[in-house]
């Protein structure tokens, strides 16, 4: 049974692709599922890691070869990642002199059903303590002692504080918004991806200027309270212009922007930001929000959270 063999390789393929010395990896078969690492750095130095593997179900061998890798997922394959990820955050931390450990290691799987057909998903996650040094803001890399291979059809996303800027990006990303991304296939030299980090500092203000913005606030006050003893109207702050009003669309209507949008997505290797869809194919707001949600009900898109932003990604069968 195919997807027996294939989904066995969950619990250690994808991460031994990815931990791997690019050299040794770049000889590993080529995966038959879809993998996404997401790495979410905190300001203490510990990361948050989270590997989805997505592969389609084509037969009801493939289901149930998903639901026997389910049901040995806590027993068999759970143990062996977090095995891997021990010794993986051991020899990093021998590389970088820096005491590092793994611990809460969970998994999880899951059918997903869509009109394009059934998807098995596992999902792995961990924390990784010490992941970066603290020194003087974040630096990121040095816990990819031996470099790293980023297979086909698989994403790299390291996530980092909203309270950082970026100095550098080593190699550059291949989108970076509110996190930083790569697509393989790829290889990372030793230490990469490295990015740097700083703190964003807050404005110091002189004690005389506060002083100053104080007697301003205080006179300001004074004048407004004047002003009403003596019946002189006051006029308020301007009024924001309100949201753009929702416009009911007709079955016809929702269905040709469904279809623009499905063409868009195709188009674009099969993900885009919410809000690039509305830029680029020029829709309002509410027109492109009820689309998607109409997308999304009917199993057609996903909608992946991204720091402040929505990833649409577009949902294929394999084949």
């Amino acid at each position: 049974m195919k997807t027996i063999n294939r989904i066995t390789w969950y619990a250690i393929a994808g991460l031994v692709l990815l931990l791997l010395p690019a050299g040794v990896s770049a000889a590993a078969p080529a995966p038959e599922y879809t993998t996404t690492y997401t790495i979410t750095v905190h300001e203490d130095g510990s990361a948050i890691w989270q590997i989805e593997y997505r592969t389609a179900l084509e037969s009801d061998a493939d289901v149930a070869g998903f639901e026997a890798y389910t049901h040995d997922l806590p027993s068999v394959y759970l143990p062996q990642v977090q095995d891997l990820m021990q010794r993986s955050a051991a020899q990093a931390s021998a590389a970088a002199s820096r005491p590092m450990q793994v611990s809460n290691v969970c998994g999880s799987a899951v059918i997903q059903l869509s009109p394009t057909g059934k998807f098995g998903v596992v999902i792995y996650t961990f924390t990784w303590e010490d992941f970066s040094q603290t020194r003087e803001g974040l630096e990121i890399g040095d816990a990819f002692s031996g470099g790293m291979y980023l297979a086909k059809d698989s994403t790299l996303i390291i996530s980092y504080p909203e309270s950082y800027t970026i100095i550098s990006v080593d190699p550059t990303a291949d989108q970076q918004r509110d996190t930083l991304t790569w697509y393989g296939q790829r290889s990372f030299a030793p230490g990469e991806p490295r990015i740097v980090l700083a703190k964003n500092a807050l404005p110091v203000i002189p004690a005389v200027l506060i002083i100053v913005i104080l007697i301003v606030l205080i006179s300001a006050g004074a004048v407004f309270l004047s002003r009403r003893k003596v019946g002189i109207a006051v006029a308020g702050p301007e009024q924001e212009e309100p949201d753009e009003p929702v416009t009911a669309l007709s079955a016809d209507e929702l269905k040709s922007v469904d279809d623009r949008i499905l063409r868009f997505l195709s188009d674009k290797g099969g993900e885009q930001y919410q809000s690039d869809i509305v830029k680029i194919l020029g829709l309002p707001r509410s027109t492109v929000s009820a689309s998607l949600n109409n997308l999304h009900k009917a199993g057609m898109i996903v909608k992946v959270r991204k720091g402040r932003e929505n990833l649409i990604r577009l949902v294929k069968k394999d084949g």
